[in-house]
């Protein structure tokens, strides 16, 4: 009987999961070895040219460089203090008596005891705390690169473009991966609701992501300059 309760919930959450998993493993493998075909390449490539761009020529592009920089901190301050606010929330539903989860149990399909919703709760509540870890670690990288872009650049300076650069990007690939672990929760949040809807809802962003993630054709040029780069040791994440 009890295998009944939970087979649902065994066997699709887990799916949904491995669905989401495999297609960012995939993800990574073509921005390692197609980066021209995907939107985290060529970002990442055009990054690698802005900082030595904004640097050369900072006295009449420190404004636009500092702008930029601000608008990249305010996205991730943003989905910082989303993830820290739905945790709280899940927190408090968490420490209650699960009362007013009562009246979906005869709507919902699969497991509805405690132990069941209570593991769908700190699930959320994991992935929304990594993710704020995530956006504030990318906060701190991206201060660091807005103070330091506008020092003056001598022979014995210490702050290269080479060194802002892998600041720029750290912050970037962590904003990003805050995002991903949020866009994950979603699914999960439909776990309230019985896992059927995971599974539905994981197959259904693999589009949508897909949308986001790669362009719809390769320029030459960009192609080869970005593969020349790669060539030359600056690798993707």
């Amino acid at each position: 009987m009890e295998w009944k309760k939970y087979y649902l919930d065994v066997i699709l959450v887990p799916l949904g999961f491995m669905i989401t998993i495999g297609y960012h493993v995939w993800l990574w493998h073509k921005v390692r070895t197609q980066p021209s075909s995907t939107i985290i390449g060529i970002n990442t490539h055009a990054r690698r040219f802005w900082v030595p761009a904004m640097i050369k020529d900072i006295e009449k592009k420190n404004i636009l460089a500092v702008q930029t920089l601000r608008n990249l901190i305010m996205g991730s301050t943003l989905m910082a203090t989303t993830s820290i606010l739905l945790s709280a929330g899940l927190a408090a539903v968490i420490s209650s008596t699960y009362s007013i989860k009562k009246p979906l149990n005869d709507a919902v399909y699969g497991a509805h005891s405690e132990f069941m919703v209570a593991l769908k709760y700190v699930t959320l509540l994991t992935l929304f705390l990594f993710s704020f870890v995530c956006h504030t670690l990318s906060i701190r990288f991206l201060n660091q690169v807005s103070m330091l872009i506008c020092t003056p650049q001598d022979v014995v300076s210490m702050v290269t473009p080479e060194y802002l650069t892998d600041l720029l990007e750290k912050g970037t690939i962590l904003n990003t991966v805050g995002n991903r672990l949020f866009y994950s929760a979603v699914p999960l949040v439909l776990w309230i609701f019985g896992p059927v809807l995971v599974f539905l809802s994981s197959v259904a962003m693999l589009p949508v992501l897909y949308n986001l993630d790669f362009v719809c054709g390769d320029a030459k040029g960009n192609k080869a300059v970005v593969r020349s780069t790669c060539d030359k040791g600056d690798g993707y994440v």
